[in-house]
């Protein structure tokens, strides 16, 4: 529609934007972009930059349709580094399945029929779907998210350009340097020379890609480090995890397998990540066999540490409940812990730790280079069916190799829990289990605790707040 013929309810909701905009609100980050039409930039909401006269804003839900309409990113507030839009976690229909699949990589590694597969619908289907709501079809957000990915490695790595191009999942170095300028406005050795200090600094220490790749994986609002680290350091499953360090400063390093290859990752428990504002970051740094998983590994740590949550809008419903107001008051900012590996997670749930330790001593994969305690992959679903057929975990990692359970991204999450279900042996409260870790359904309640709908549609949230404050425990 034309700026003469929208609809008063358009109006208003682009109104209340360029509020958030002119206030820099950072809460804001990820969930929208505004771009400038005089300067031809595009930004997110909490750019500190001079707020640009109304008539000269536009808005887009992604950053692919910004620079699908010729907008170049900002240098200054970065806006391919914000948090992803909570949304494309919530949502269970098409267009957030695609978006989760689109971010692990998919349209990368199978192209658009792979990913029109996937969620079941035509590649035409899914064009339509994605460019009406987002304003950009699966091969222009694959391609933002690219770029995004070849920045990444520009600044913080000393890898040559050739091998940048390849490893960001460009078909040609010419599609690369294309794609660079177009969102960018410089040249890939210009972009490299612009990074900021901490950056460079990085790119001296991780010249190769053994020496790992420095990131800051960004979120919105507070972020409750703690509970999150307590989960993984009570879960931790020995030569795949470990957690060490005092509380507060901890580090969380496991293994990870990847399209491509193997993957060791380490993610640092920040200290003042509890403060309010408008967001912050965790450092990470990953160790790939193969830097074309990336974008991937990258993907699945976000999900694993919920790093796409809006804390807002979870703290402000769950704070209105008389039971868990003051828990929100003393947690703000409690995340959700997803998983890195659905199908690991599924089998774990089911198995509980000391089980999952021996498959991992029996059937796990040694890696080529242990590194400390991290010496093994945790066992492939066919692996572990074929060797342990009749047990309850075989008869699960069968069905997850066969197809039959689903646990991907874009897994439809009421399709995967029945069939969970109708694997022997997986009991409801299991079933729970997977669907909030593996699946990320934030709106998850246990089978048998009554829990109120009011807690709609924050459930899995709800839940966190009353084990961390030691009211409910989550038998596994």
């Amino acid at each position: 529609m034309g700026n003469g013929t929208r609809p008063a309810e358009h109006r208003a909701h682009e109104d209340s934007r360029y509020e958030a905009v002119r206030s820099r609100d950072g809460r804001f980050d990820g969930a929208f972009f505004f771009a400038v039409e005089t300067t031809g930039i595009y930004c997110r909401p909490s750019c500190p930059a001079i707020t640009p006269k109304r008539h000269n804003v536009r808005f887009f839900a992604t950053a692919a349709a910004a620079q699908g309409s010729g907008f170049r990113a900002c240098r200054r507030c970065r806006p391919d580094a914000v948090p992803g839009s909570a949304d494309w976690n919530v949502r269970a229909d098409v267009v957030g399945r695609a978006m989760r699949l689109i971010g692990d990589g998919v349209v990368d590694r199978e192209g658009v029929a792979g990913l029109a597969g996937r969620l079941g619908y035509s590649a035409r289907q899914v064009q339509r779907q994605l460019t009406a709501e987002l304003g950009a079809g699966p091969v222009a957000l694959a391609r933002a998210q690219r770029a995004h990915t070849a920045r990444v490695l520009l600044q913080t790595t000393g890898l040559p350009v050739t091998e940048i191009a390849f490893a960001s999942g460009f078909a040609s170095v010419r599609q690369f340097n294309d794609t660079i300028r177009a969102v960018y406005a410089a040249t890939p050795s210009e972009l490299r020379a612009a990074a900021p200090a901490r950056d460079r600094a990085g790119s001296r220490r991780a010249a190769t890609p053994s020496a790992g790749i420095p990131l800051r994986l960004a979120h919105r609002g507070p972020y409750q480090a703690g509970p999150v680290f307590d989960l993984l350091q009570h879960e931790a499953v020995a030569g795949v995890e470990e957690v060490s360090g005092p509380p507060g400063r901890r580090v969380y390093r496991r293994t990870l397998r990847l399209p491509y290859g193997t993957g060791i990752v380490a993610v640092d428990e920040r200290p003042g990540s509890p403060a309010t504002g408008s967001g912050g970051w965790l450092d990470a740094r990953l160790h790939l066999t193969d830097l074309r998983d990336l974008t991937t590994s990258v993907q699945r740590l976000r999900r694993l540490f919920d790093l796409d949550a809006d804390p807002y809008a979870v703290d402000e419903r769950l704070g209105a409940d008389p039971r868990l107001a003051p828990l929100v008051a003393a947690r703000p900012g409690l995340r959700s812990p997803g998983a890195a590996d659905p199908d690991e997670l599924a089998v774990r749930a089911l198995t509980g730790r000391t089980e999952a330790e021996r498959l991992v001593r029996r059937h796990g994969k040694t890696l080529d280079a242990p590194c400390g305690t991290l010496t093994h992959l945790f066992p492939e679903p066919a692996v572990l069916a074929g060797a342990e057929p009749d047990g309850a975990p075989g008869r699960l990692a069968a069905a997850l190799a066969g197809g039959a359970v689903r646990l991907d991204p874009g897994a439809d999450r009421d399709d995967a829990e029945r069939a969970l279900l109708a694997v022997p042996g997986v009991d409801p409260r299991t079933a729970a289990v997977v669907r909030t870790r593996a699946l990320g359904d934030p709106d998850v309640a246990p089978p048998n605790p009554a829990v109120p709908d009011t807690w709609r549609p924050w459930r899995s949230y709800a839940l966190n707040h009353l084990r961390a404050a030691g009211e409910w425990e989550q038998h596994r």
